[in-house]
């Protein structure tokens, strides 16, 4: 299976957007796919376990290894992490990804390659989708906060506002479409689908999903110190 990618240009200080990557509690406020993610003091290499709510009431645990090179000689700064679940509920049995960061003139180059193993066979033609749309809707979301100064929490409410407000336009648009006014119908449904959310409002669609060069595509050497 090809690896999930994932980038965005986040127009802050590299430190910034190392801080808020990279510290636990920071991470699970903006990132969708964890919800809690908690350290075991004292392990080399530096080890976590995370969990993700994935119903209310319905929570599924993992663990994992990372490392981070913050003073490389090219000024750009790296994670690596592998992880993986023994929980049977949940599709990724095992997996290992990478962050770069990398500084331009606009800010920071925010990148993100991963792969992993599924649990669940042919079910993952679903679900890797989901796992790169929710990467990449939540690294539009860091890119909010720490652009606009946005806190997590609110870009969400944005996000849940925005889909009832389209929802309520495809469904006006559906009435309109089965009376005489077709066109207009027509129209405000394609406004719902096509237009893009609010400058405060967190979209996937923002994020560049293929690597566009080698550097963005290859893994780290530090992953393989995990």
């Amino acid at each position: 299976m090809r690896a999930i990618y994932v980038e965005a240009v986040i127009a802050a200080p590299l430190a910034t957007v190392w801080e808020a990557s990279q510290d636990p509690v920071a991470h699970c406020r903006w990132d969708a796919r964890f919800g809690r993610i908690e350290p075991v003091p004292g392990t080399e290499p530096a080890e976590f376990r995370y969990v993700t709510t994935v119903l209310p009431g319905v929570e599924i645990g993992g663990h994992g290894f990372h490392a981070g090179q913050r003073d490389r000689s090219d000024g750009t700064r790296t994670s690596a992490l592998r992880f993986g679940s023994a929980d049977r509920r949940s599709p990724i049995a095992d997996g290992r990804g990478y962050w770069r960061y990398v500084p331009t003139r606009d800010g920071v180059r925010f990148l993100t390659g991963y792969t992993y193993t599924s649990r669940w066979g042919p079910a993952d033609l679903v679900f890797r989708p989901v796992f790169g749309w929710a990467t990449a809707w939540s690294f539009d979301r860091l890119r909010i906060w720490l652009e606009h100064g946005v806190p997590p929490e609110r870009a969400l409410r944005n996000a849940l506002f925005d889909v009832a407000l389209r929802t309520a336009a495809v469904a006006v648009a559906v009435a309109l479409g089965l009376g005489v006014t077709l066109a207009l119908g027509v129209v405000l449904a394609l406004a719902a689908l096509v237009l893009p959310p609010g400058r405060d409002t967190p979209s996937a669609r923002r994020c560049l999903r293929r690597p566009p060069d080698r550097l963005a595509a290859s893994a780290p050497a530090l992953l393989e110190t995990l």
